[in-house]
């Protein structure tokens, strides 16, 4: 494969077709989902002509267009395993200050 075909493949899978999702219509409302996407990618080779490359893509949802009634609404999407991961955090340090300021008693 050369980085030309490489390439190519990339902006094909980087589009707004990966960031918005089809969208989907049910009792006069529609909702267009969305997506974070990144990536990254990489490539190179020797004077012999052996080489390679590849890159890599990560998406995540991130919300929703509600359109009703010809008006449009942003809804966010929750992501439960960071907000436990926000909870972790602060019981953590709330943790730490009770036992330290447990210790200087």
């Amino acid at each position: 494969m050369n980085v030309d075909e490489l390439l190519s493949g990339a902006r094909d899978a980087i589009s707004a077709r990966r960031v918005y999702g089809d969208p989907i219509e049910h009792d006069g409302v529609v909702v267009v989902p969305a997506a974070a996407v990144g990536g990254g990618g990489g490539g190179g080779g020797d004077n012999e002509e052996n080489g390679g490359g590849g890159f890599g893509l990560r998406a995540r949802p991130v919300g929703a267009y509600v359109i009703k009634d010809g008006e449009a609404t942003w809804k966010p999407a929750i992501d439960p395993s960071r907000l436990m991961l926000g909870w972790q955090i602060a019981a953590g340090l709330w943790a730490l200050a009770f036992w330290s300021l447990a210790r200087r008693r």
